[in-house]
């Protein structure tokens, strides 16, 4: 094989796989639609909460949108699921758990 051939598909490689990689370091926004929370007791008990997890850097949530919002470590990621059962445990329904890049204080200020 000549050196050009080769070269171009170490280029393809490196340009195939790097999305990949990429997408893995990105910090993630979660934001979960909760039905039922409606004072601060109820919103400080789900922030400390999560706030204790290992993957979580920050924690928001807003009672007139009925969202928590949750910014996971770069690197890290909580599920779906593990979401959902800890609102489901402490009396809450959770509704819809959407993902995004946007940044945390974009999804704390977006309006719904």
């Amino acid at each position: 094989m000549n050196h050009s051939i080769k070269l171009g598909l170490l280029a393809a490689w490196l340009f195939a796989t790097t999305p990949a990689h990429a997408a893995s370091d990105r910090v993630m926004t979660v934001k979960t639609s909760v039905n039922g929370m409606v004072c601060s007791f109820c919103a400080q008990g789900i922030i400390a909460h999560f706030k204790k997890h290992p993957a979580i850097s920050q924690v928001h949530v807003d009672l007139t949108r009925k969202l928590v919002i949750l910014e996971e470590k770069k690197g890290s990621s909580i599920s779906d699921r593990e979401i959902t059962d800890f609102i489901r445990k402490s009396g809450f329904d959770p509704q819809k758990v959407e993902r995004t890049t946007d940044s945390f204080a974009t999804a704390k200020g977006s309006k719904p």
